[in-house]
């Protein structure tokens, strides 16, 4: 099998010149002078892996995500520890600048192979072809890996069309439910288009968390440490909820790259119990931008979300605006993640907007339309209590315990409706 390689760095030449005397699988086919060029020779399909020398540019988790979905493999050639450990978080395969030709020819076929299997296999994990990986790699494909589903947690994206559903009010709510009920929940805003989950709770501090786990999966320094550090823990009906605020502007959306925000995905199940989703309302694949593979997506973050939730719960509002636009959006995700099954649910349910019997005429119409998921629940309009939930900064389980809304979201949740305490005002431990 011919393995063409593209390079770049100044300490590539003489183990260049090595390859090239192997007469081996492993044929450089073009030397980059710098890192923007070798990105656009793998775009374009000319090789199969890429050999960089650590000096040559920084190497993100963004960029190695990009060259993969170019089916190129990458072999760094770094001997600072310090750069081979954030290589190692990233799952990029690393060697020793002094090491000989047909080692590093063997280094590029085992990370060609690596990704090959990583394809196959329909993986989000990132693997460093050694030896240890390929092993894990090829017992999976075999179907020989054991996994232990009870040791991640569960992932729900709250989801829904433009017009401002009650996506927030839904991903707030559920979440502080699952908390007070004694799970352990990570609350994560990745709407780019309007992000509120701080404002919801309260939180006055101009951080954007999300940016910032990102930025560290990027950089291959996230761990459940550090996730933890730049989350916000909420105290909630005696409870706690950690919480990453969303971007403090619209225009910071780029921050929030899709394969970054994948592994702070991965991270967080290994945290929590419990991770819930504020996603965006947009699908689209920003296909002005198709023609650069390693242009950020806006709406990236929401895909994401969306394929790696195990439950999305999609929101529309009980009107005769509200339902067809749930229906078109639903034929949307569909098409956008095949795998979604979401539960669908009917936000701001009133007699005056549908007609009497509010939940009889929803169903009726929803048949009509031919959709092909069932109603799966009824939130009732209830204006007083979100309304004074979002002057209080808190959620409904401490400002209006008892209110219907609040009633219907803990159902959805499994959680039922206990009790809390009046007066019981969250607190906030700023990280």
């Amino acid at each position: 099998m011919n393995i063409p390689v593209v390079t770049v760095g100044e300490s590539t030449g003489e183990l260049v010149t090595g390859l090239e005397r192997l007469r081996g699988p492993v044929t450089v086919v073009r030397r980059c002078s710098e890192l923007t060029e070798l990105l656009a020779a793998c775009q374009s399909g000319l090789a199969r892996a890429a050999i960089l020398a650590h000096e040559s540019g920084e190497i993100s988790g963004s960029m190695v995500a990009r060259l993969a979905e170019s089916e190129v493999a990458v072999v760094v050639l770094v001997d600072d520890p310090d750069v081979r450990l954030r290589l190692d978080g990233l799952g990029v395969r690393h060697v020793s600048s002094t090491v000989g030709a047909s080692e590093l020819a063997t280094a590029v076929e085992e990370s060609v192979h690596a990704l090959k299997l990583n394809s196959r296999s329909g993986s989000t994990k990132d693997y460093a072809a050694t030896e240890d990986a390929l092993t894990e790699l090829k017992a999976a494909e075999d179907h020989q890996v054991p996994k232990d589903p009870s040791q991640r947690g569960t992932v729900t994206a709250v989801w829904g069309p433009y017009g401002a559903p009650g996506r927030t009010t839904l991903a707030v709510n559920f979440a502080a439910e699952l908390a007070a009920s004694g799970v352990s929940v990570l609350l994560i805003d990745a709407d780019t288009y309007g992000s509120a989950v701080a404002a919801s709770l309260g939180l006055l501090d101009e951080t954007a968390g999300l940016a910032h786990a990102c930025r560290l999966a990027d950089q291959g320094s996230l761990d459940s440490s550090s996730l933890d550090r730049v989350s916000t823990e909420v105290a909630i009906g005696g409870g706690h909820l950690r919480v990453l605020t969303g971007i403090t502007r619209p225009d910071r959306w780029a921050e929030l790259r899709g394969s970054a925000f994948r592994r702070v995905i991965e991270e967080a199940r290994g945290l929590v119990e419990h991770v819930v989703i504020d996603s965006s309302f947009c699908l689209e694949a920003d296909e002005e931008l198709s023609f650069d593979t390693m242009a950020p997506r806006r709406n990236g973050a929401t895909l994401v979300a969306l394929e790696c939730a195990d439950t999305i719960l999609a929101i529309g509002t009980a009107d005769s605006i509200g339902m067809p636009r749930l229906v078109r959006a639903l034929s949307q995700l569909t098409h956008a993640v095949p795998t979604a099954s979401p539960r669908v649910l009917f936000n701001r349910v009133r007699a005056s907007a549908v007609g009497r019997s509010p939940e009889r005429q929803l169903r009726e119409a929803w048949e009509r339309f031919g959709p092909q998921h069932e109603i799966d629940a009824f939130l009732p309009s209830d204006e007083a209590a979100a309304d004074a939930s979002l002057l209080a900064g808190s959620v409904l389980l401490e400002s209006a315990p008892d209110s219907p809304l609040r009633n219907a979201i803990a159902a959805v949740a499994g959680t039922g409706a206990s009790r809390s305490r009046r007066g019981s005002r969250s607190t906030r431990r700023a990280k």
